[in-house]
């Protein structure tokens, strides 16, 4: 057969952080871990830590195992460069065995650092990411011409697409969701070669089969039914007959592996089962390759301008597509808007309709927040070398990547010296520089994509995020202080408090004037209804919890006496509620997601 079958696996973990500990920025970040113990099965082995991200970080050693007994070239892997710092971090022997997967067995795609939606960023957010992510990338990709690069969530622009394009000199290989492909002949769109121009940047790009994809992930369909979707409801008779190659591409999360205890070894037997139907399995990128050097002959303009597709903008690969408009996925998901007409929607949660008001609220908040800060670092800069150019200041950001990641660029023995990092500010006191530069990297890892993922707002990951956001902006403050700049100072704590205040919101954005899918959405009950507390020994929303979490802790104690007029300190607690798709763990407390000790 000229069928071929690839697919791709996205590894990434928020993490578990509670508490981001004090530091000056010459080392990376160390920080508290949620004490929530759970288990997962894999095979017959339970696999049990302290938390949902160790358990899932143990559990990698056997989807590395099972990728590894796969023949060379046949998946793509990408690991978010924070899950695999952690991975290193928490178990350096995983580490090594996923490096040596991802050099030698499966080929590796750069994704985006932290998991933020990349188009909901500032374009100066998304250049550094991009950049950085590649530099991470560097000891996988540095003899490859043509590689793949994985966006988080798939959500992509034009503007975005050319940022990654720009940030290499690589060809790129952009894997997205077919559903995302705007007025494109269905065969085409799956199957072969296509270019997406990016503004004036030409990539190419790839649309997963989505149905089948989730019917693996999800498990609905045993594995002949698997091997007969491929084999029979996946052929191209004209290619087929004109001895042309095209590819069937498939993607989800590699923790699809994990999802019962007999998943690895289902993804094993389908993939031989179509080995020995004649299918030949190549990831998308080597297939792309091949196409281009004559290896596998092309359809008449294969490759090139004339196979070019439509993405539409804002798209992803995991959206509440029963409310597309279009039929085409966007982030709705992630905005709890619908962009086509500006209407806030409500889905299921707990049986009842809850307002997604709060994404939309969030959202907006960390885009001030990401703002404040940005401009905080930039401008204490300038403080001091008033003629540094912005793009030398991006470059330092970029460069910090090395300090913040330290041990990952030190296993490959690349340069993490401080005068690398501050070249492009020569002259700067590193001691301010690398406090800001460690400021920033705090901003961007609060920026995870996971908390507006889910329809309830008491997450693990939300405080996470919350906490990160927090300590970036106290830490900005204390910079303000030391600095004399007091009136600064005042802003940023004012800043912190909308953390504080969020509930407030409602009437500071004026969300009350949004329009809605049903008519409640954005009234006063359905939002405050959103924000309810799922813990028991709280009653404060969990952003609000968050926040005050790390204001207990670093807060000057003339601000926590006042906060303390306010708030309840003993209420600070790192309790939440429990996300609705690791249900299948075995948690030691399943009514809600606590933390057992303190800081």
């Amino acid at each position: 057969m000229y069928q071929k079958f690839g697919y791709h696996f996205h590894g990434y973990q928020p993490g578990d952080i509670i508490y981001i500990h004090d530091g000056s920025g010459w080392d990376p970040i160390k920080y508290s871990e949620r004490l929530s113990p759970v288990s997962l099965k894999i095979r017959d082995i339970e696999v049990k830590s302290r938390n949902w991200t160790r358990t899932v970080i143990k559990a990698y050693e056997y989807t590395s195992d099972a990728l590894d007994s796969l023949k060379s070239g046949c998946v793509s892997v990408d690991f978010e460069p924070f899950t695999l710092y952690m991975i290193l971090r928490y178990k350096p022997k995983i580490y090594g065995e996923i490096v040596g997967l991802l050099t030698n067995k499966v080929e590796t795609v750069p994704t985006t650092l932290f998991h933020p939606i990349l188009p909901h960023l500032s374009n100066f957010e998304q250049e550094i990411l991009a950049k950085a992510s590649f530099d991470f990338y560097e000891p996988f990709i540095k003899e490859k011409k043509v590689v793949g690069y994985w966006l988080p969530e798939n959500v992509v622009t034009k503007k975005t697409a050319k940022i990654v394009a720009d940030s290499t000199e690589k060809e790129i290989v952009f894997l997205l969701d077919e559903r995302q492909f705007v007025g494109l002949h269905y065969p085409q769109a799956k199957f072969s070669c296509n270019t997406y121009k990016c503004d004036d940047k030409i990539g190419y790009v790839f649309g997963r089969d989505h149905q089948l994809s989730d019917a693996f992930a999800f498990n609905t369909l045993d594995v002949e039914g698997l091997v007969r979707a491929v084999v029979e409801g996946r052929i191209d008779v004209f290619k087929e007959n004109s001895k042309i190659p095209y590819l069937v591409y498939l993607a989800s999360d590699l923790e699809a592996l994990l999802s019962n205890p007999q998943q690895l070894d289902k993804f094993l037997n389908w993939v031989s089962k179509l080995e020995e139907r004649g299918v030949e399995t190549i990831n998308t990128v080597e297939f792309v390759r091949k196409k281009k050097n004559g290896e596998y002959l092309c359809l008449e303009g294969e490759c090139s301008e004339h196979f070019r597709v439509n993405v539409k903008d804002y798209s992803s690969w995991s959206d509440y597509y029963d409310l597309s408009i279009d039929g085409r996925t966007s982030d709705i998901r992630w905005m709890g808007v619908r962009r086509e007409d500006g209407k806030v929607i409500n889905r299921i949660y707990n049986g009842q309709k809850l307002s997604q008001l709060w994404k939309y609220a969030f959202t907006k908040l960390f885009r001030e927040l990401n703002r404040s800060i940005r401009f905080g670092v930039i401008d204490m800069v300038h403080k001091y070398l008033p003629n540094a150019s912005i793009e030398s200041i991006k470059e330092f950001l970029v460069r910090y990547s090395r300090i913040f990641f330290r041990e990952h660029y030190e296993y490959f023995e690349m340069d993490t010296t401080v005068e690398y990092v501050m070249e492009p500010l020569k002259g700067l006191d590193p001691t301010l520089a690398l406090r800001l530069g460690r400021i920033y990297y705090i901003m961007l890892l609060a920026n995870h994509s996971d908390p507006r993922f889910w329809e309830n707002i008491d997450t693990r990951v939300t405080f996470e995020n919350v906490s990160a956001i927090s300590k970036a902006l106290i830490e900005l403050m204390k910079v303000y202080i030391d600095e004399n700049m007091h009136e600064r100072a005042n802003y940023i704590l004012l800043e912190y408090m909308k953390l504080l205040a969020f509930p407030q919101l409602y009437y500071d954005y004026e969300l009350f004037k949004m329009p809605s899918l049903e008519g409640w959405e954005t009234t006063e009950k359905a939002w405050f209804d959103s924000l309810k507390s799922e813990v028991p020994n709280c009653d404060y929303n969990v952003i609000t919890r968050a926040a005050l979490y790390v204001g207990n802790e670093d807060l000057p104690e003339d601000l926590k006496g006042a906060l303390e007029v306010l708030y309840d300190l003993k209420k600070a607690v790192a309790d939440t509620g429990h996300i609705s798709g690791e249900m299948h763990g075995e948690w030691e407390n399943k009514e809600w997601c606590e933390h057992r000790a303190k800081v």
